[in-house]
């Protein structure tokens, strides 16, 4: 028997001596003796793409995570060949090529101070078993440097000194070091010495990152196949980084409806009708607000996607009509695996168009979920796409639902080893074939891009809302997702603060966790604890497997309901500012909270904080997150902050005590804050709000604030029909000023703001409203100066008593 070992055992592989160097327009070919080529583009001064080959030409160029809406362009290139390298030069950054080994290091081009290197660089390794390469980075870990993203992960949010893998997984019950679990987002920020970049690893096959975990001082990336193509991105703030890889992968396409952001129930599962109606009926009943109930599995024929029980729900049209006009919004769970059937229309339309994923030798992927055995479209397809899109006709027009939520999307498969597809099953990846190998990360994304188009045609002209669990690079352009199977631990509650600021720093915030914990059964008092710290997450719901009890409001004593219904209208209060807010990212790529590390780089202190973070611009929040505790010691960022509950200022830049029973929350706002809030109510337009609240935060000195306002729903305030309001606050000893600056064409409601003012410092004296005095004879005053004010006003001048 002749033996080869030598084609599985070359090792690591590196390029040689560049021979040969092109440019076209924004591209800089760099070509090496042994045929790798390096392709760098320049998309913006402060973007770069790195693209390797190691063949001497480069596949089709596609990305499912790159949007079409990108911002590209630069204002500077100049490019200069040095004896021993090339440099490429923009306004923000100074690239070098070395001329020996292709690796590559990138300065700041103000300062000259280096931001990043190469250590090894590019290498590769022949994949005898699957073909192509295994493709490999290495670069130098700086001293003090910290690394923060990569999505989903449940531990600390610094991952320094650890590894993780990338490969969509379904991960019940996950724990804090449990790796890989629901998402895969390949991309991180570094950060030292004062200056952040980061990084994006575009490549769908299973990859690792090591973060300075086997070597003291290297960093590294790899993939199991494909190409080693990555994107650099230079701050050198944070926000910047951020704000930059969420232009690339996409901003969501527009702004959820209003109520989308109130609050959600969900259980596995809520049925019959009966049941349905009872749940609802009590939330009305206790006046807990509530916005969303949720059908999950057990609504379907047979677990069949696009069917219904009509044993449980025997007029479903009619059910959710009712259900709308006591202000509940009706959203639905959709699987991707379909039950074989030939009596089932969507299973049969399916095999006779020919869109299930097939193995590498013809037959059709088979695997067990909740129907039992199940074929599964191709949703990299994009006439599957078409398709699957077109099955929410009856769901969304004819029926009312008004969101759907993609579970299982992994895809997870059930009773195999690996829980998901072999790595033989073909996909067509939008014309170029691939192996699940590649696919697997994106099928998920694809699925509720699909499942997106679908509700985006049968809403209109309402927007559509939709949840996923399993995601990659660029899912956020479509839909908002939660965390998964969490567990009703003290632990989990940890878990759920750290990833949904992982998320947000990883571009993807509309997001939130289980709440209490899916599986297992929460006492009283760590729901709601989980309750307050679900307030300040932009996806705000219940979610319980029901095997270990119910977890409503009501569920635990009175003491705990009343809790629950106090945080819940605290969130309804606050959804002008947090509107404001989704605006902000929705145009800016701004993340919705902001680990204190994204908020306050240069305070050292931040690096290795968990537990505070920033809701929006102006609002701290750090959870309870211990047993009987009545309170805890938090980091107060630099600045002065007010506490939410008491008005105490307090200076920042240090650690100190906070009190907060289980009754309450440590909550501060920032001084020169100017807070929009809403009367509360039951479900978003129960009421016609005619009056805007404005909570004032004195401050000496200046600070913006923003409300944008539209008509919560549809797609006009993409026509101009939206009003942006910018207030600036300027505090003196004695006076205090705000102007305030409108732009769009929208008509608010409201025709007056309640101004609230916080921490004067003065007895008023006069107050001038456009230059005109206003009585003073309805200011309350019991610490809080009250009065209400037209909402088109241009400044507001409060003066006080010399």
């Amino acid at each position: 028997m002749i033996t080869n070992t030598e084609l599985k055992n070359k090792g690591n592989l590196f390029p040689s001596k560049i021979v040969s160097f092109e440019k076209d327009v924004d591209k800089l070919y760099f070509t090496t003796n042994n045929d790798v080529i390096l392709q760098l583009t320049v998309v913006r001064d402060s973007v770069l793409r790195f693209r390797y080959t190691t063949v001497g030409y480069f596949d089709n160029d596609f990305s499912y995570a790159i949007t079409k809406y990108a911002s590209f362009g630069y204002n500077k290139l100049e490019i200069k060949e040095e004896e021993d390298h090339y440099e490429i030069i923009t306004s923000k950054l100074r690239c070098e090529i070395s001329k020996e080994s292709l690796r590559v290091s990138i300065y700041d081009v103000i300062d000259n101070v280096l931001i990043n290197q190469d250590e090894s660089g590019f290498h590769w390794e022949e994949n005898y078993n699957n073909g192509g390469n295994i493709v490999k980075m290495s670069k130098v870990s700086n001293d003090g440097e910290s690394y923060y993203g990569l999505g989903d992960k449940p531990n600390h949010l610094n991952l320094k000194g650890k590894r993780y893998t990338n490969w969509v997984t379904d991960s019940y019950a996950y724990g804090k070091d449990t790796d890989p679990i629901y998402k895969t987002i390949p991309f991180y920020t570094g950060l030292h010495h004062g200056k952040a970049y980061g990084l994006f690893f575009d490549n769908t096959f299973q990859s690792s990152f090591d973060f300075a975990q086997e070597r003291r001082n290297v960093t590294s990336f790899w993939a199991q196949g494909g190409e080693m193509n990555y994107y650099f991105f230079y701050g050198p703030k944070m926000s910047d980084v951020v704000e930059s890889y969420t232009d690339l992968t996409g901003k969501p396409h527009h702004l959820p409806p209003l109520w989308a952001l109130g609050f959600h129930q969900c259980k596995w599962s809520y049925y019959p009708e009966s049941k349905v109606k009872e749940i609802t009926s009590k939330f009305r009943d206790l006046k807990i607000p509530c916005d969303a109930i949720y059908l999950d599995i057990d609504y379907m024929d047979g677990f069949r996607c696009f069917t219904w029980n009509k044993d449980y729900f025997p007029d479903p049209k009619r059910m959710v009509q009712e259900l709308a006009a006591d202000g509940f919004k009706t959203v639905a769970i959709i699987d991707p695996g379909i039950k074989i059937d030939k009596d089932y229309d969507v299973f049969k339309e399916a095999l006779e168009k020919d869109y299930f994923c097939k193995r590498a030798d013809g037959d059709y992927m088979k695997g067990k979920v909740w129907p039992g055995e199940c074929y599964f479209p191709d949703f990299t397809n994009p006439e599957v796409r078409d398709w699957w899109s077109g099955l929410f006709k009856e769901l969304i027009s004819d029926i009312g639902i008004k969101g759907v939520w993609n579970d299982m999307n992994e895809p997870a498969v059930m009773e195999v080893p690996n829980k998901t597809f072999p790595d033989d099953v073909r996909h067509d990846y939008d014309g170029n074939p691939c192996s699940h190998r590649k696919a697997h990360n994106v099928y998920g994304m694809q699925m509720a891009r699909a499942t997106y188009q679908g509700l985006k045609k049968y809403s209109h002209p309402k927007r559509p809302f939709v949840i996923t669990r399993a995601a990659y690079s660029g899912t956020q352009r479509y839909t908002s997702t939660w965390t998964g199977d969490n567990v009703a631990t003290w632990e989990h509650l940890w878990i759920a603060n750290i990833q949904a600021q992982r998320l947000a720093m990883s571009g993807f915030s509309f997001a939130g966790s289980d709440i209490g914990g899916f599986a297992e059964q929460p006492q009283g008092e760590l729901f709601a604890r989980w309750i307050q710290l679900g307030v300040f997450h932009p996806f705000f719901r219940v979610h319980s497997s029901g095997d270990h009890g119910d977890q409503e409001p009501w569920t635990f004593d009175e003491d705990v309901t009343d809790i629950v219904r106090k945080f819940i209208e605290i969130r309804y209060q606050l959804l002008p500012y947090l509107y404001t807010a989704f605006w902000n990212y929705t145009e800016h790529a701004t993340p919705l909270l902001k680990s204190l590390v994204l908020y306050d780089q240069d305070d050292v202190q931040t690096h290795y904080r968990t537990d505070e973070f920033i809701f929006g611009e102006q609002i701290l929040a750090c959870p309870v997150l211990e047993p009987n505790a009545r309170g805890r010691r938090m980091y107060i960022p630099n600045g002065n902050w007010y506490n939410f509950w008491t008005d105490e200022v307090v200076r920042g830049g240090k650690e100190m005590w906070v009190d907060a029973d289980i009754d309450s929350m440590p909550i501060f706002v920032k001084e020169g804050a100017i807070i929009p809030k809403y009367p509360i109510q039951q479900y978003v337009g129960e009421k016609e709000i005619t009056e805007l609240t404005l909570d004032v935060y004195y401050k000496k000195g200046k600070e913006d604030s923003d409300l944008f306002s539209d008509a919560n729903d549809g797609f006009d305030y993409l026509k101009g029909r939206y009003s942006l309001r910018n207030f600036t606050l300027t505090g003196r000893d004695n006076e205090l000023i705000i102007n305030q600056y409108k732009e769009g064409k929208f008509i608010t409601p409201y025709n007056t703001f309640k101004i609230n003012l916080h921490g004067l410092p003065f007895d008023i004296s006069e107050i001038q409203l456009d230059n005109e005095k206003i009585s003073l004879e309805h200011l309350k005053s019991n610490g809080t100066s009250t009065f209400t004010v037209d909402k088109n006003f241009s400044e507001l001048h409060i003066k006080g008593k010399v």
